[in-house]
């Protein structure tokens, strides 16, 4: 499968690529028009009032946002030629069709579409049209750019016996480039694999396990993408968010879905989600501490502590109206309550019931009596100031906050409620040594908010979004599952992550338990073991840590192979070597990360310093001016470089609560590396990386 290069023949209609070359000038030209439509609609005579003209020039403003021409992406990177128009009778011998395939739809004045979004079903057989299975496709030709100028073509004549399957030199190409910048889109790379799990139906969940590399992210974003595009609609109704591990990883994707056309999705963290107006997070839970808190044992110990707080109706409710006075028994009064319990329904909501329920019951002995009342009548009884009151002492306000307060500080009230589901032990885990004042006074931790956020859950319904993505998601606990699970109560949810690289305490142990404390238990589990990103030689290395990590999980298989692509070297003067090797890395093309355990941040950030090497933070973005990042172990999780320099193994795995943490998150920083990896040690090594 030979890549063309420009050809020089002056006549373009005997020049392929220079036939191409027309067809991107054309349609980048109709890319503008389209645009300039937009821009030149005049809404003041269509719109009704203010509100209505607020509302389209927000929908025209996100329209014209999403037909800028990105002049650095390619407008189209393949074209399909069937051979029938899809959809035709092949009876009739019907024509074929020739389609240009890219990020978005584009058409000319007379509205003949001169790209095709890749979303759409006619664009499908780009990605999963083989040799073997041809679907229809006489030709498929990848486009090779250099920056936004298209300087190269490949076909494939997928209908032809005579040519043999090959390796898309183009596609390789395209994996391999280097990075510079935040996360790109794979628009141009997807798999066929991939591709199964980007266009899965919006009503069913899916959860794929991934190892290092095989675009598990890029796969979650991009069926964000396609089910924008096939369910829009609906989903602009409902919502969609992407829930990222930290704010580094979410300011490196952030671009990927506006690269598409998708400018709406919202982002943030599980801490983003749970976070409350006034409660700040100013405490730390130990290891221990955090993983009681995020035990889903929990959410019952909230449940009976909000629950607690109905109470038996002890006196009869005299309602007065007019000259005549209404007597609801206690008996009656409990029975309404006991059904109200029975019924399962949020505190809140059966809060809200209660008042109707009595004013009901006095309404049919108002009947009784001869008199007619009508809803009117049963509204003003449920204000009624007795009725009010009764249900004020039977079933009381409760604020989410102050019970997990009180939960945290009141060792009585804790045991009434935790009683047979946690142990004594596991009680004064929960406990504070000191117990705070008040609310805004509490040193809450990042738990304590997850805890509140199911408390809040158990008063009132959380609001369910219509999709959610949910990434690295093995490092969740149960209760930060069923926070994120309550944000899709009635949507469906794309879970990304790997077993291997669960770096927390209370790290997810499978995904059958994940996705049942997510409220999905019937989601999908597809595995993706083809990677794409890591070089075979350092996937392998990193791969001998599975079996002491994640036992039975299948390693990555690398489908490159970059000869010379690790180096693991003993030194006697680790940080000056570890300098060195990071200006070596830099005259290579593409970004640096060195990444290191915490503790050695700062020492390393001096020493780089000293040496004229500038360098960044996570979460800042690279240019072709300033390429090397220090990226603390911590943060690694989802970033990627061209090159990586790994300073000291060992510290990295002893910076970790205990060996198995350690070495999930050594794995997790051996494989950030694109091209190259540097690993330089002076301490052994862990000993299943020992030769």
């Amino acid at each position: 499968m030979p890549a063309h290069a420009p050809e020089t023949t002056p006549d373009a209609t005997a020049d392929p690529l220079g036939r191409e070359r027309g067809h991107l000038s054309a349609s980048r030209a109709a890319l503008r028009a389209m645009r300039e439509d937009v821009e030149a609609l005049d809404i003041r005579d269509v719109t009704a009032n203010w509100v209505n003209a607020i509302v389209l020039q927000a929908q025209i403003d996100d329209r014209i946002k999403a037909l800028a021409d990105l002049t650095h992406t390619p407008l189209f990177f393949g074209r399909l030629d069937y051979l029938h128009a899809p959809g035709a009778d092949l009876a009739e011998g019907a024509e074929g069709e020739q389609f240009y395939i890219g990020r978005r739809h584009v058409h000319d004045a007379d509205g003949d579409p001169m790209v095709i979004d890749w979303r759409a079903p006619v664009s499908q057989p780009f990605y999963r049209a083989s040799k073997k299975d041809p679907q229809d496709i006489a030709l498929r030709r990848r486009f090779g750019y250099t920056g936004g100028e298209l300087t190269a073509y490949e076909d494939e004549h997928l209908s032809d016996p005579a040519e043999a399957a090959a390796v898309s030199k183009l596609l390789q190409q395209e994996i391999e480039r280097p990075r510079v910048g935040p996360m790109r889109d794979i628009v141009a790379t997807i798999q066929p694999e991939q591709d199964e799990i980007v266009r899965s139906g919006l009503s069913g969940s899916v959860c794929v396990q991934g190892g290092p590399g095989t675009g598990k992210t890029a796969v979650g974003l991009h069926r964000v993408a396609y089910l924008l595009y096939a369910h829009r609609e609906r989903l602009a109704r409902t919502g969609t968010l992407v829930i990222g591990p930290n704010r580094s990883f979410l300011h490196y994707i952030e671009q990927v879905l506006p690269a598409l056309g998708e400018l709406e999705v919202k982002q943030a963290t599980v801490d983003d989600l749970v976070a409350r107006e006034g409660l700040e997070v100013r405490g730390t839970d130990t290891a221990q501490t955090a993983v009681v808190k995020g035990d889903a044992r929990m959410a019952t110990v909230l449940r009976r502590a909000v629950r607690s707080h109905v109470t038996e109706p002890a006196e009869p409710l005299m309602v007065v109206r007019g000259s005549r006075r209404w007597r609801v028994p206690a008996y009656e009064l409990a029975e309404i309550v006991s059904e109200l319990q029975d019924r399962d329904i949020r505190y809140g909501a059966a809060r809200d019931a209660l008042p109707q329920r009595i004013a009901h019951a006095v309404l049919v002995r108002m009947e009784q009596a001869g008199e007619a009342p009508d809803d009117r009548v049963q509204d003003a009884v449920a204000r009624n100031a007795a009725v009010k009151a009764a249900v004020k002492a039977v079933w009381p306000l409760v604020e989410p906050a102050k019970l997990v307060l009180r939960l945290l500080s009141d060792p009585e009230f804790l045991a009434a409620h935790a009683d047979g589901i946690l142990t004594e032990d596991e009680q004064k885990l929960l406990l504070w040594p000191k117990p705070f004042r008040s609310v805004r006074s509490a040193k809450w931790s990042a738990a304590d908010l997850v805890l509140i956020d199911e408390a809040f859950d158990l008063v009132e319904r959380t609001h369910s979004l219509g999709h959610v993505v949910l990434d690295e998601a093995q490092d969740l606990s149960p209760m930060q599952y069923r926070a994120v699970g309550r944000r899709c109560t009635t949507g469906s949810a794309t879970v990304l992550g790997d077993l291997a690289q669960g770096t927390t305490p209370w790290a997810t142990r499978s995904w059958d338990e994940a996705l049942t404390h997510l409220g999905k238990p019937e989601a999908a589990v597809e595995e993706l073991t083809a990677g794409f990103r890591v070089p075979r030689e350092v996937i392998a290395y990193a791969s001998r840590l599975l079996p002491s990590i994640s036992p039975g999980l299948a390693p990555v298989s690398s489908v490159r192979e970059t000869p010379g692509s690790l180096v693991v070297s003993e030194t006697a003067d680790l940080t000056a070597d570890v300098v060195t090797a990071c200006r070596d890395s830099l005259a290579h093309e593409g970004s640096i990360g060195l990444i290191a355990a915490d503790a050695r941040i700062p020492v390393l950030a001096e020493a780089l310093l000293a040496a004229g090497l500038p360098y960044l933070s996570p979460g800042e973005e690279t240019t072709a001016q300033s390429r090397l990042t220090l990226v603390p172990a911590s943060l690694a999780k989802g970033l990627e470089y061209d090159y990586v320099v790994l300073d000291e193994p060992a510290a990295i795995v002893s910076g970790e609560p205990d060996e198995r943490t350690g070495l999930r998150r050594l794995y997790v920083c051996l494989t950030r590396a694109v091209s190259g990896l540097t690993a330089l040690h002076t301490a052994p090594l862990p000993p299943p990386l020992t030769p």
